[in-house]
């Protein structure tokens, strides 16, 4: 079960805890991924979003260049792996690695391990995609 609670009677938000035992799953950017949120959009008054990012199935085909509409983005893999594709090249993200895309860095994620969990952090809590042209040189 989620607890919330507010330091203080005015609107500053207080902690919020998450149990690994309940889930809160959410909607997220992809149907073949489950999204499971920790609470800390509403903790940090939009400020910032945690949400482990799980696979239910490996990636078939990339999922197109686009960038995202935020300040950042960091990514923590706790198990299996994710090819990122960038301007210079691949990224391959495999349990213990991590990666910061600053907002409107154009990339594609190009392959997954048939399952994965990661950790994603963006800040605002409010991350927008929207698909664009591959970089110069870069294939679709």
């Amino acid at each position: 079960m989620s607890e919330a609670v507010v330091m203080n009677d005015n609107e500053t938000p207080g902690y919020e805890v998450r149990r690994k035992d309940d889930p809160q799953f959410v909607e997220g950017r992809r149907n073949f991924f489950e999204y499971i949120d920790l609470g800390t959009q509403e903790a940090s008054d939009g400020k910032m979003r945690i949400q482990i990012t799980r696979a239910k199935q490996g990636l078939v085909k990339p999922t197109g260049w686009h960038t995202h509409l935020c300040d950042g983005q960091f990514v923590y893999m706790l198990e299996g792996f994710l090819d990122l594709a960038f301007a210079d090249g691949t990224v391959h993200l495999e349990a213990g690695d991590s990666i910061y895309i600053p907002g409107g860095v154009p990339h594609n994620e190009t392959a997954t391990s048939d399952t994965f969990d990661l950790i994603e952090i963006s800040i605002p809590a409010k991350m927008d995609t929207e698909p664009c042209d591959p970089p110069a040189g870069m294939p679709a």
